[in-house]
């Protein structure tokens, strides 16, 4: 699940984005102050815009929203108010992680790809990864399925050229880290950093 808000460029909406659904299958169903964007033939829902945002959350900023319990309660009273019997159930886990690489293997289909398996704590992630520096051994930053990057990308699960892969291993510039280099490369961790643990710059 993903927040935006951007008051200067669309107003004072809170675009809440909760799953992908292909856009001819996407319908509206609008009540008070909440449009609800979903897969009519499922019913399941892709996310909410919510009108007058500010009359339902305190929100400053523009950009992407800091997911907080109390800012989910918020959003279902909200839902409530308005008529929903829906409610949204959010992971407020770290998506920001430090991940060992377990594994390093060559794409089949990709020269400058490799598949890498990453232990992130509580699971292993299989990731493709083109930076030229990653190898098994490393300590290294993950953006988790479901991160937004600095740039605003928002990382999902994807297939490139035909494997699988689920989040990213990212670049000091990736991150927008301070004096990050500016050649192509992973940004490796040295031993202090804790394999499963948020990553915060040390």
């Amino acid at each position: 699940m993903n927040i935006f808000y951007n008051k200067e460029g669309i107003g004072d909406t809170l675009i809440i984005t909760l799953k992908d659904i292909e856009p001819e299958k996407r319908t509206f169903e609008k009540k008070g102050d909440i449009a609800r964007i979903f897969d009519e033939d499922k019913n399941e829902t892709a996310g909410y815009n919510v009108f007058d945002a500010s009359k339902y959350v305190p929100i400053t900023g523009n950009g992407p929203v800091d997911i907080t319990e109390e800012l989910i309660q918020k959003l279902n009273e909200a839902l409530a108010q308005n008529g929903f019997e829906q409610s949204i159930e959010a992971d407020l886990s770290p998506k920001f992680v430090v991940g060992y690489v377990n594994e390093k293997e060559k794409h089949p289909n990709a020269d400058k790809l490799s598949i890498c398996k990453v232990n992130v704590g509580n699971e292993v992630l299989q990731i493709v990864c083109g930076a030229p520096n990653v190898d098994a051994g490393q300590k290294v930053v993950v953006a988790k399925v479901g991160a937004v990057m600095p740039s605003g990308l928002v990382i999902k699960d994807a297939e490139l050229r035909g494997v699988a892969s689920s989040g990213m291993i990212c670049s000091a510039k990736e991150l927008d880290l301070p004096d990050a280099p500016q050649e192509k490369g992973i940004l490796v961790l040295s031993d202090e950093y804790e394999v499963g643990q948020p990553f915060v710059q040390k």
